[in-house]
């Protein structure tokens, strides 16, 4: 099951990553996404692609955050759930400070 969904997210990932490189961004970018605006009547508009890209990108997206919850709560599935204040290092009891020592010193020869 775990494989199955991290397969799904890999591919979400690829292709979002795809979308968003495609898209053609204010800085110029890769741009490829652009199609030339004017003239006849040419398959999508500048425009149209633009907002095709956008609503891609929002659903693979929400589809790639979908898939890294599933995978985070299953990951966790069959183990038993403690929280870190039951753990034994922390205890109640009053730290004592160690008891000194007298300094070594070298002898002499």
């Amino acid at each position: 099951m775990i494989t199955v969904i991290l397969v799904i997210h890999l591919m979400l990932a690829i292709a979002l990553i795809g979308v968003v490189l495609v898209q053609k961004s204010e800085g110029g970018a890769l741009g490829i996404g652009g199609g030339g605006g004017g003239g006849g009547g040419g398959f999508m508009t500048a425009r149209g692609t633009a907002n095709l890209l956008t609503r891609t990108t929002g659903i693979l997206a929400a589809l790639f955050m979908t898939t890294s919850i599933i995978l985070a709560i299953l990951s966790g599935a069959g183990q038993e759930r403690t929280s870190i204040l039951d753990s034994p290092e922390l205890s109640t009891t009053p730290l004592t400070p160690a008891p000194e020592s007298a300094p070594s010193v070298p002898v002499a020869k």
